[in-house]
């Protein structure tokens, strides 16, 4: 999937130490995807990142655009159900 980081996005992703590359494979090969509770544009993908202890990726994107723009990613270690 074609994606695009929003300068937000691209900020947290460097602070975070979260690789472009991860993102990629969590859009393509995502453990649970989810709606967003407050926008209908946004999905929610989350995904296991070997490289980081199989931490969990969430990354969120606006779906409705082509391609699709990464609003964030962070690791969510509140998920313990993957």
């Amino acid at each position: 999937m074609n994606f695009v980081l929003t300068d937000h996005a691209e900020k947290r992703c460097i602070r975070r130490k979260i690789q472009r590359e991860s993102i990629a494979r969590a859009l393509e090969r995502p453990a649970r995807i989810e709606d967003d509770p407050d926008d209908v544009d946004l999905a929610h993908v989350l995904y296991l990142v070997p490289e980081r202890a199989f931490r969990v990726l969430r990354v969120i994107y606006n779906e409705t655009v082509d391609p699709v723009a990464i609003v964030t990613a962070y690791f969510d270690d509140e998920v313990k159900d993957l």
